[in-house]
This record gives C-alpha cells, structure tokens and sequence, in this order.
C-alpha cells in the first residue's frame, strides 16, 4: 500500500509539472499520443520542460533531487536545456532533528557524546540528502567535522529505486526517443552511486587516498580522517578552515592571486587524472573553499569525497592520447582511438567517423584558444558518438562532468584562463613519462623488485626450459616415428587386400576353366 500511495504522488506531480509532455512527441501508439494529450488538456504549461523537471524532481524528495543530479551529467544522453536545468538542482534539504543525530552518533561508538566530544554542535552546518554535518572538539583540543548519515536512509533509497526502475521500463516501452535515452541504465548507475554514498566508510577511505595523492604536490588540503571514529553511519574528520569559493568579492578582499588559483585548479584535475587515475568527481564550489590561513593562504581545500571517479591504465593513455591529437587536429588519430579501443562498432569506416569529429572540432580552431571550451568540446563529441553507435564508459562521463565543472570554475575565476594551453604541456609531458625513455626507466625502476627475484631463479629456469624443449623435440620424433609406422601398416593392409582378392579372382577363373572341361561335348 506504501509502495502504491507513493507510486500516486509521483504520478501526481509528474502530471502537475507536466512532464507528460517531456515524451508527448515521442509517443509510438496513436492512442497514446490522444490520452497524453487528453490528460494535458486544461493545464497551464508555460516554463520550459528542463525547469519543470528540475521543480518535480526537488518536489519528490532528496533521494530524487540527487537522481536529478547525477542524470544532469548524462549530457551525452540528455538536450543540453535539460542538463543545465538539472544542474542546478540544491543538495540543501532541512537538517533532522538534533537529538536524533545525537542518538545515531552513540549508537554507532557505544558511548554517550560526552565521552566522545568535548563539545558538540548540535546545530548543523551543512544538511543534504545522504547526510548532515557538525562542528565539535575532540578531549585532545583538535576540532573536527562530524557527518552523519540520515536515519531510514537504506529503506527510502530501496523503495524509490524499485519505483524508479519500474519508471524506467514503462518510458522504454512506450518513448522511441526514451529507448535512445536508456533510463534503465540510468538507475542502475545512480543505484551504484547512490548505495557507495551511503558507506560513510568508504567515503573516507577515498579522501585519505585522495589526502596521500596530493601531499606532495602542495596546491590543494584535504581533511584528516580519524579512523577509530569512522563507522558506515559516523565519520569523524579534521574541521578545515576557509572561505566558499563562491565568495569571490571575500577572496579577492583576502588579496587572492585569481590567476593562480585557475591555474592551480587545472593542475589538480590533470594531476588526479593522468598521474593518479584517482579523482575528485563531484567538484562543484559547495565542496570547494581557499585557505587564508597565513601557513596555507591561497591553496584549496577539498570537502565531500562520496562520488570519486577512477581511470585504469589504459583510459588515461586513450584520454591522452585523444587530448594531443586534438591540440594537433589529427582527426583522423582520433577516429582511429575510438576503433582501436573497440567503443565503435565493428564495420564502422574511419573515414565518416574522421569527418564528423572534425566537424565538431574544427569550428573551435578558428577561435583565439581562450575562447575555446574543452570541456564543450568534449561535448560535443559524445553528442556526435550517438550516430555512430559509441559506447560512452561511465567513468569517462564522470570525468567530462568535472572537467566542466573545473573549467566553469577555472574561468569564473579567471577569464582569460586558456585551459587548453595550461593542459597541453601537462599532457605532453605525462605522454613522454608513460612512453618516452622517462617511462621506459620508471618502469623498469617499478619492476626492479621482480627482477631481482628472478635473477637468482634463471640457471634453474633455464635448464628448465632446455630440458623442457629436449623432452619436446624427443617425443616430437617418436611421434613422428609412430605415424610413419601407421602409414606403412595401412598400406600393407592395402596391398594384402587387393592380394586376397586378386588370389580369389583367379581361382575363381580356374574353377570355371575345369568345369568347362569336364562338361560333356
């Protein structure tokens, strides 16, 4: 009965918002079609589609606000309208009670909040759909953030993603345009991320991951996790100290260098991405301050490490590879890359696919290079990928997302940031590193161990070998012994039956001979 009064409201605001309308056009049976527009008939529907969605998606609740906001980075699937609109969806949604937070952190240490704080901040400072967050001071005098994951937080999730892969199926049954959209693969996408949020644990293994990547690089803070108070529903972390980085008339009043700080945020994503392959992936400036700490003054610090993407070996080399040939307008190399990493179906003619991406890329060309949008580039591209039927990966549509991200905020910080000038000596010499000399060395210095282990082993792998091919070449002649035996038997066999019959022939002739003889004349 919960799951039907549910399924109700939904219904109800979906027809309140109009978003009936979104699929109108792509409706397939007739009769579909002159119900939809029965149903519409009488409302009155004059914001965009994109904003309707965006305000029917933050009426049913955060658990389809944060749905809203991760279908917001499907942008290879979605009209770019309704993929801005989405973005703008707010993770901010009102805080629940303070003593329920209270039970739930002395619930997950098994002591009262006293015997764990010095003091707590029952107020909270940041309320969102996963979790809330509060300010407290551990006995020893460090102050730290404390995250808690909402209450009832697993059933909820459970019974609006059941509804949703139900949604789902109808809008492929009976929407054309809502098949190309796949929204079964959708769900199933946010279901991954969604149920990753909510292991408060794993969130911050990933920011102490993230927190040992960038120590040495010195641009970038990430708190300090406290492992003997993290538990799936509590995590207990250093408190950070700065300024929004949407607070750009206090940054600029600090004396922040803008220019820096674009470059310095360009250098992060690039350095999280090719030489880690372990990256930030929901950089957004809610999760985004600068210190104006004296010690630390003018470096970011990062916050909220749920949605983290990562890139094996060979994505960063395609990305790479993809990147350069672009800043050398070899079109054709990138068409190849796509061949070559098998996302292009087989019997797909590099040459119409070599037209299309240079029909995307070569408009920007004509453009000073600061006017030009990696990020809508990259786009544009997976735009252009649906007609050839590309297999867009979804940590790389992680990745476009915060690359947009990075350069939206790269260039509210910097206008003149050119993205593509900072990126390219970054992605030449990473290429140099991974296939150039400078790579041939570091991995032979990464396999050194290895090689010394074997190195006493290779006498006795050796001899080994040796014998082993002996032994091979051996059996290799008596087998050919043995079918050089066989052919001669089979045709011994041959020549004693056609002996035999030749035998019984003649005797046969004999006996005719004699019977003729001995017949009367």
């Amino acid at each position: 009965m919960r799951h039907l009064l549910r399924l109700g409201f939904i219904a109800f605001t979906a027809l309140r918002y109009g978003l009936d309308e979104l699929l109108i056009s792509s409706f397939v049976p007739r009769r579909l079609r002159i119900a939809a527009r029965i149903v519409r008939f009488g409302r009155r529907l004059d914001a965009p589609p994109g904003q309707r969605l965006r305000e029917a998606l933050e009426r049913l609740g955060p658990i389809f606000v944060k749905f809203g906001q991760v279908l917001s980075t499907r942008r290879d699937l979605l009209p770019m309208d309704i993929a801005d609109e989405l973005a703008r969806l707010q993770d901010k949604v009102p805080p629940f009670p303070a003593g329920q937070s209270v039970g739930l952190i002395e619930a997950a240490f098994g002591r009262p909040i006293e015997a764990v704080f010095a003091s707590f901040d029952r107020e909270p400072v940041a309320s969102a759909s996963i979790a809330q967050v509060h300010f407290g001071v551990l006995h020893g005098g460090r102050e730290v953030a404390v995250k808690v994951l909402r209450p009832g937080m697993l059933g909820v999730i459970e019974s609006d993603l059941a509804l949703m892969r139900t949604l789902a199926g109808w809008v492929e049954r009976v929407s054309a345009d809502g098949r190309r959209l796949r929204p079964r693969e959708v769900v199933a996408e946010f279901d991954k991320h969604l149920h990753n949020e909510l292991d408060l644990v794993r969130e911050a293994a990933s920011a102490a991951q993230l927190r040992r990547n960038m120590a040495q690089l010195g641009l970038v803070m990430i708190p300090e996790m406290f492992w003997d108070l993290c538990t799936p529903g509590v995590i207990v972390m250093e408190r950070m100290h700065g300024v929004p980085i949407g607070q750009v008339e206090r940054l600029r009043a600090a004396g922040v260098d803008f220019k820096k700080l674009a470059r310095d945020g360009v250098t992060i994503f690039f350095t999280q991405v090719f030489r880690d392959g372990f990256f930030h992936a929901d950089m957004h400036p809610g999760n985004i301050q600068v210190s104006l700490d004296p010690a630390s003054f003018g470096r970011y610090i990062a916050l909220d490490f749920g949605i983290i993407g990562t890139l094996a070996e060979s994505d960063k080399d395609y990305l790479a590879q993809n990147f350069i040939a672009f800043f050398r307008r070899d079109y054709k190399r990138v068409a190849e890359l796509h061949v070559e990493s098998g996302w292009v179906p087989k019997g797909t003619r590099v040459d119409e696919l070599e037209g299309a991406i240079r029909s995307v890329c070569e408009p920007y060309f004509d453009r000073p290079l600061k006017e030009i949008s990696l990020g809508q580039v990259l786009l544009r591209l997976f735009q252009t990928s649906r007609r050839f039927n590309v297999e867009i990966q979804p940590q790389l549509v992680l990745l476009q997302k915060t690359l947009l991200n990075i350069e939206g905020l790269g260039r509210q910080l910097d206008p003149e940031l050119d993205l593509w000038s900072t990126a390219k000596p970054f992605l030449e010499r990473w290429m140099d590193e991974q296939v150039g000399w400078r790579g041939l060395v570091e991995r032979l210095r990464d396999e050194a161990p290895r090689y010394a282990k074997l190195m006493p082993e290779l006498p006795r792998l050796l001899h080994d070998a040796l014998a082993a091919t002996a032994s091979g070449r051996v059996a290799h002649e008596q087998g050919e012994v043995l079918r050089a035996l066989l052919v001669e038997q089979r045709r011994a066999v041959r020549l004693l039956k056609l002996a035999a019959v030749a035998a019984i022939g003649v005797l046969a002739l004999l006996s005719a001979l004699v019977a003729w003889q001995l017949l009367p004349s």
